[in-house]
């Protein structure tokens, strides 16, 4: 678990990242590449300065923003919510396609929040063909793709957790080749009642239920480990059924919570979370990937909230996970 945090993160050079991609494709290169990167091994910390703790109850909002082209439409979609606790995964900084900017920053001062942020992948080409009509530029200025933790209060200790993998992505056939894994976002955070550790979190799509089981176990006990006796909610997109039938019941990461104590809240369950988007442009592909996992709160209801804007355009290839946590349990 990665608990350094800074407030800007060490950009590598141009130089560095044009040798990665000639690097040898094997394990033990991508995981000493990994530890040699100071931005893959800190968390980077900003947004409002504030003291006040959650008053129960509270809605929890958890959103993949695939890259997040729309941070300003995005976070006012996140304001209408309610939310002071937000999760979010695909966000984007210093890459071309989201014309280099940085909207985690921008999301966070809109909704006066505090963040997280942590990188999943530095990438190293402009990303997918589509992606490139997006792009001014021809480079990226740093190459970062990650998740963010955000809340209207502070985050305690914020950690980053990168999730057992395979380096799937890091690979010479990959036409979007990146270096990382991905990652967990968390931070413990006060209520009036007393703490509990929320955790952003993307798990992998390239991947089978099996697989994505070994990742969330594997971050159930580093929290654990990290806050022993707290609660904890977990929220993001878990990719469930990608890559593998499309069925999220085919995932056994479900079982497997649930035999730890943890519920799993999707909203309705035969309501499916993705649609075709700017990027993404799949119609017929619809699948149920994003949820909210927890235990030691109470949950009252979740639902889920169109990605569509006010004209029908999609601000993303997923709609947002939202719920109402009602108190400790």
């Amino acid at each position: 678990m990665i608990r350094k945090t800074v407030s800007v993160f060490d950009v590598p050079s141009q130089e560095a990242r044009q040798a990665f991609i000639a690097l040898e494709k094997r394990p033990d290169i991508h995981d000493a590449t990994i530890a040699s990167l100071d931005c893959m091994n800190t968390v980077r910390i900003g947004g409002a300065d504030l003291s006040t703790p959650l008053a129960f109850p509270f809605t929890v909002a958890a959103w993949n923003l695939e890259r997040c082209l729309f941070p300003l439409e995005s976070a006012e979609k996140l304001r209408k919510t309610g939310a002071p606790l937000v999760l979010l995964s695909e966000m984007d900084e210093g890459m071309a396609r989201t014309g280099q900017a940085d909207p985690t920053a921008i999301v966070a001062g809109e909704l006066g929040m505090a963040y997280a942020y942590g990188i999943e992948f530095l990438e190293l080409s402009l990303g997918s063909e589509i992606e490139h009509s997006f792009c001014k530029d021809d480079f990226n200025e740093k190459g970062f793709h990650g998740n963010a933790l955000m809340a209207s209060t502070p985050l305690k200790d914020p950690f980053v957790f990168r999730l057992p993998g395979e380096g799937k992505w890091f690979k010479d056939s990959n036409e979007q080749p990146r270096v990382g894994e991905r990652c967990a976002i968390g931070a413990t955070v006060e209520t009036e009642a007393g703490p509990f550790v929320a955790v952003s979190v993307h798990l992998e799509s390239v991947a089978d239920g099996p697989y994505r089981e070994r990742q969330i176990s594997a971050l159930m006990d580093a929290v654990e480990a990290y806050a022993p006796g707290l609660p904890i909610l977990i929220g993001g997109d878990l990719n469930t059924g990608n890559h593998s039938g499309g069925d999220y019941r085919t995932d056994t990461l479900f079982a497997m919570a649930e035999a730890r104590g943890f519920e799993c809240h999707g909203g309705p369950l035969d309501q499916t979370s993705t649609r075709p988007s700017l990027i993404t442009r799949f119609p017929e592909r619809a699948m149920k990937l994003d949820w909210i996992v927890c235990r030691g709160l109470k949950i009252s209801e979740s639902h889920l909230v169109s990605s569509l804007n006010e004209e029908g355009k999609p601000l993303t290839d997923h709609d947002m996970i939202v719920c109402t946590v009602e108190s400790f349990a």
